[in-house]
This record gives C-alpha cells, sequence and structure tokens, in this order.
C-alpha cells in the first residue's frame, strides 16, 4: 500500500522514525509520500527522502501571510535540486479569517501554475473552500491532476475533481462513523478516483483519538474503505495502490 500524505519528518517521529516505518511495512504499507508546507521545513523533507519515501514541496495556505516575497521562486530552486514527485500540499483554506483569501487564492494559482511549468501534480488542502478550489483549477487546470487530500466535499464537488484528472485521499476520517457525508462519498465514487492516506501524526483513525496516527493506520483504513463499498480489503489495495502510482508516477511493487 502507498500512504500518499503523510509528514514522516514531523520532529514527533524523531525518536522512533525507524520502528513507526518497521511497523507501517507489517502492516502492508512499503511507500510513503511526504508534503512540504513552508519553506522552512525543506531540508528536512529532503533528509528523510529515500527510495521508498517520496517527497514534495508547497507553500500551505496556513502560513500564506509567512511566506517570503521570494517565496515562490525558492520554492521552484527546491524543485529544481532535488525531483519531488509532485507539488503540495497546496490549496484554500476558507476556515482561515477572510482578509487571507486573496492572498491564499493568488498563491494557490502561482503554485498551479509551478506545477504545469514542472509537469508535476499537486497535493491539494481543501478545507470549506471547494466550490472556490475547482473554479480556479477549471481556469488553470494543472494537467499533470493530482490528488485532494483529505477529502471533505460534496459527492458533486468529488464528481468536479474527478473530471479534472484528479483522485480523492481518504484517510481516518472514514472510520469515524458521525462522518456521514464523508463516508457516502467514498462509498459510491468511482473505483479510480480512491486513494489512501494517513495524514500522520494528524487525523487519526477510530480507536487512537489523542494519540499520535502512523502510516500502518492505513491497513485500517483499506478495512473500513472495503466495508463501505461491499468489497474485500485487498481489491482496495489493489485499486488504491494502482490509483495513487498512476498519479504520482510511482512503480508498484512486484510480489
Amino acid at each position: 500500500m502507498i500512504d500518499t500524505h503523510c509528514h514522516l519528518d514531523f520532529p514527533v517521529f524523531d525518536a522512533d522514525r525507524q520502528q513507526v516505518l518497521e511497523r507501517s511495512v507489517q502492516a502492508g504499507v512499503d511507500q510513503w509520500v511526504v508534503p512540504g508546507v513552508k519553506l522552512e521545513d525543506f531540508q528536512r523533507i529532503v533528509d528523510v527522502k529515500n527510495k521508498n519515501i517520496s517527497i514534495a514541496f508547497g507553500l500551505h495556505p496556513w502560513f500564506v501571510e509567512e511566506q517570503p516575497q521570494d517565496a515562490l521562486n525558492q520554492l521552484a530552486g527546491w524543485i529544481e535540486r532535488h525531483s519531488p514527485l509532485a507539488i503540495g500540499e497546496i490549496g484554500l483554506d476558507f476556515m482561515l479569517p477572510a482578509a487571507t483569501f486573496p492572498l491564499q487564492e493568488s498563491l494557490f494559482v502561482e503554485q498551479l501554475r509551478l506545477s504545469d511549468h514542472f509537469r508535476l501534480p499537486v497535493l491539494l488542502h481543501v478545507r470549506r473552500a471547494h466550490d472556490a478550489a475547482l473554479h480556479l483549477l477549471k481556469k488553470v487546470k494543472p494537467a499533470a491532476g493530482g490528488i485532494v487530500h483529505a477529502y471533505s466535499g460534496s459527492l458533486q464537488q468529488a464528481y468536479g475533481y474527478l473530471d479534472l484528472g484528479f483522485k480523492l485521499g481518504f484517510g481516518g476520517v472514514v472510520t469515524h462513523t458521525n462522518a456521514r457525508r464523508i463516508r457516502q462519498v467514498a462509498k459510491v465514487v468511482p473505483q479510480e478516483g480512491l486513494v489512501l492516506e494517513t495524514d500522520a501524526p494528524d487525523l487519526p483513525p477510530t480507536g487512537w483519538q489523542g494519540r499520535r496516527n502512523e502510516p500502518a493506520n492505513l491497513l485500517l483504513i483499506a478495512q473500513v474503505l472495503a466495508q463501505l463499498r461491499g468489497g474485500e480489503v485487498q481489491e482496495i489495495v489493489e485499486i488504491t495502490t494502482h490509483n495513487a502510482c498512476s498519479i504520482l508516477r510511482l512503480k508498484e511493487a512486484v510480489g
């Protein structure tokens, strides 16, 4: 399995990162994607990269007011030097103050243009802003598509992303029985739109609330997704792995 979104670079993993990876492998997860959120963390991300840990660089909307004026030039430099598999995580978060929305949208659009320049997919963070994100994606459509991380929109919005060549990332939230809308989307969305993620150390699944989330929990997420869709776990594993490899240009493990 591929964890398409986990923050293995975060200091919370410094004491036992190797053990976390070993537990992940035991659970059937053998590839991980680690996205960036701000410039000062990029070196930390580079330091955890290996043959099974792929990385991405992006300027997260949470930090839009903290970015230096040359942030986009610096981002481009990191991309040129370190060949990430995607640009992310980037996007819109309308839970932030409304005064930041124009800045967020401008930064988002510029990074979408950067993704086209480098022909890289994007990893999207979108909260309470799916209509706005879809509007901008239709105007500046990234040719390489991408993944909507921790998908939280409606079924109609889900189809909007799929039509633009995006996959939808499902993680710990889908295991919570009170997350009815997301569970319904996960149940009925076409299988070619599904990928798995943990967002570790955040967004823990049921039973892990208050604890550090880990990539090993991807198996639990796959099991719940299989239950929702009335299929077998192995089928979900194969489908989501193929989808992740397709959108991120990763090689599927053999055997």
